[in-house]
């Protein structure tokens, strides 16, 4: 029987997203999901490697910024990045940047951003992709 897959538009940039999207990557690596991530507009820019590290965004509750960094230092929480390196190491994970989002950004080519990232391509993949995931999500 094939992995179910997972397809993950990720167009949010700040920690608290990237943060939950790690959470939902450790969770497909467990089930040992097939996962196909699309890093576009705002995620392209915390993807940059000049960005991965020092993002410290949040999107939401922004008032609360230092409490929630505080909180993921005191739990021990890895850092998004980390997050996404378990998981690739776990199961099948390919992170896929688009190529407009990464324009904007100034990235023209893989080596633009963290070593993460598996190739630069246009959106009609993530269409394919998603038309065969069993589960696609929008973060």
């Amino acid at each position: 029987m094939a992995n179910k897959k997972l397809t993950l538009a990720l167009f949010s940039g700040s920690v608290d997203k990237l943060t939950a999207a790690g959470v939902i990557l450790g969770g497909a690596a467990a089930e040992d999901m097939d996962v196909d991530i699309f890093v576009l507009l705002q995620a392209a820019f915390a993807f940059k490697k000049e960005n991965a590290l020092t993002n410290d965004r949040v999107a939401e509750i922004t008032d609360k910024k230092d409490e929630f960094l505080a909180s993921l230092k005191f739990l021990g929480a890895p850092h998004w990045t980390e997050a996404f390196r378990t998981a690739k190491e776990m199961t099948n994970v390919n992170i896929h940047i688009c190529g407009f989002a990464g324009k904007v950004w100034n990235g023209y080519k893989l080596d633009d951003f963290i070593d993460l990232a598996d190739d630069i391509c246009g959106i009609g993949e993530y269409m394919t992709s998603a038309e065969t995931a069993d589960i696609n999500l929008f973060i």
